[in-house]
């Protein structure tokens, strides 16, 4: 455990550790802020990309907590980060197990009543099927980046990042975050996506079934995914959901327009 100040200047108690679920052990660190006066409210949780780990995050949550005086705690999911376990094989269903079976069970060891979902990519589609699942827990969300459903933009995008991969010192740097099991980490996501059998993937079914409030995020030079995304998001889930659509902004709208991000999230916690 260590105390450190944000940019910001709020103290803020860090707490590092592994949670037990299943056969796994999944690494989490929690955020807290030191004048943190309200126990009983809700706590953050982030929920990080396909290739993405605690760690990528970087100060972001640091930032999220000390805006909103609210607690908030990131995990490794299963064969990321500084987690155990392997990432393959995956199915179809992979993003709803992590929803339905995995974050229900984190929740419960880290002992979160209320929570509120900040996921990014993938993150943010677990954030949705989450919200869906678990009503009675999930109280809003913010999603960046999230898909219902497979684009060709995205499997162009990623097929791009494929023959990169090496070029790039790609794996040198997520072997920074992941070790050893970058490699398999990075083609368990690529091939699922690029997978035949994955393309008609899709979760706007569920989208009627979400009651929270939702801020619903993405750029608008993302290679990822275009707008349509976001208008299915927001159709499905109905008036409680709020777009945003940030210019000059790509796949992590986190990292490339901290600020205004920050703002919208701050805007729609007090808005709860």
């Amino acid at each position: 455990m260590d105390n450190f100040t944000s940019k910001k200047g709020a103290a803020l108690k860090t707490d590092e550790g592994m949670c037990a679920i299943r056969h796994h052990r999944l690494f989490y660190r929690r955020l807290t802020p030191l004048r943190h006066e309200w126990p009983s409210q809700p706590s953050l949780v982030f929920l990080h990309e396909g290739l993405g780990c605690t760690a990528m995050w970087h100060d972001f949550p640091a930032c999220v907590v000390a805006d909103t005086g609210l607690g908030g705690v990131s995990y490794d999911r299963v064969g990321y980060g500084r987690s155990f376990g392997s990432s393959r094989p995956r199915g179809k269903d992979y993003l709803h197990v992590e929803a339905q079976e995995i974050l229900p069970r984190f929740l419960e060891c880290q002992q979160i009543e209320k929570a509120v979902l900040i996921g990014h990519s993938d993150g943010g589609s677990i954030a949705l099927l989450a919200a869906a699942a678990c009503p009675e827990k999930i109280i809003g969300i913010v999603t960046e980046a999230a898909h219902v459903f497979v684009e060709d933009i995205t499997l162009a995008g990623i097929r791009d990042t494929v023959a990169a991969y090496g070029k790039r010192h790609l794996e040198k740097r997520l072997a920074r975050y992941h070790g050893a099991k970058a490699r398999e980490l990075f083609f368990a996501w690529a091939d699922t996506w690029l997978s035949p059998w994955f393309r008609d993937w899709r979760i706007e079914s569920c989208l009627h079934r979400i009651q929270c409030p939702a801020l619903i995020i993405q750029g608008r030079e993302d290679p990822y995914g275009t707008k349509h995304q976001v208008q299915s998001i927001v159709a499905g889930i109905g008036p409680q959901a709020i777009p945003l659509m940030i210019p000059g902004c790509g796949h992590a709208p986190h990292r490339d327009a901290p600020g205004p991000v920050r703002r919208a999230i701050v805007e729609f916690l007090n808005a709860l």
